[in-house]
């Protein structure tokens, strides 16, 4: 998993899912450098997203919107010992998955019910492609016929004892847990992306993992049948999540 003696883990999340305030932990460590969705670019220029994403034309101008060429300066990258490269799993579209051998990979899922009431607040008629949950099945289908290593984090797991989490993520790494993940300081990071006015403003009033509460506000009725959808999905990650 690793390669010139760089370790370099791939977070594949869906969104709103605390990918960020994973991002932020793993900052946290002096021998660790984050990336923010660097194929979130690449993404938004061959799909219809771009009409609909908040600050498409923003995120295209700040990004090379090249997938391929993204993905190699992903594996060429020596500029720390670990490199945490956060990504959405829809970013990756037709890309060429074999890159993923020279990854440490992990993939972040969250209950729809949750995920799918925040992101709407931004997105308001998402579909299963703007959500990820079937692409995350996809991958490890691949990781399966591939026998690639993968790990499964459920967000709420995480949430409920995040140093059992990361201290247990961190052995599957073979990398040492560090105290300092658990907080960082508040505010903006300089590795955000330029979407992070978008999405981040929760995790910008954090200094660490939020406590776990139930969303308690109504379910948005007209994404009833993608929840329905998502849950069968979300079902088999949640089998096999890690903590």
């Amino acid at each position: 998993m690793t390669s010139h003696n760089t370790t370099r883990i791939s977070l594949w999340s869906g969104p709103r899912n605390i990918s960020t305030a994973l991002m932020y932990a793993f900052a946290q460590r002096a021998d660790t450098k984050v990336f923010d969705e660097p194929l979130y670019a690449y993404y938004l220029s061959q799909t219809k997203a771009k009409d609909y994403h908040p600050g498409a034309k923003e995120i295209m101008a700040s990004q090379n919107t090249n997938g391929e060429t993204v993905v190699r300066q992903m594996l060429t990258d020596q500029s720390k010992p670990v490199l945490f490269y956060k990504n959405m799993t829809h970013h990756l579209l037709n890309l060429d998955k074999a890159f993923m051998k020279s990854m440490v990979n992990l993939i972040l899922t969250r209950e729809p019910k949750e995920m799918i009431t925040s992101f709407a607040k931004v997105i308001p008629n998402p579909t299963m492609e703007d959500i990820g949950y079937k692409a995350h099945i996809d991958l490890i289908t691949y990781f399966n016929a591939e026998n690639i290593e993968y790990v499964v984090l459920d967000a709420k797991k995480v949430l409920l004892n995040p140093r059992k989490v990361l201290t247990q993520l961190c052995e599957i790494i073979n990398i040492p847990f560090h105290d300092a993940m658990l907080n960082w300081p508040l505010g903006a990071r300089a590795e955000d992306g330029v979407w992070a006015k978008y999405w981040y403003a929760n995790v910008h009033k954090s200094s660490g993992f939020s406590k776990y509460k139930p969303k308690i506000e109504p379910f948005p009725e007209h994404l009833n049948t993608l929840l329905a959808d998502s849950q069968a999905y979300y079902q088999k990650l949640k089998a096999i999540s890690i903590g």
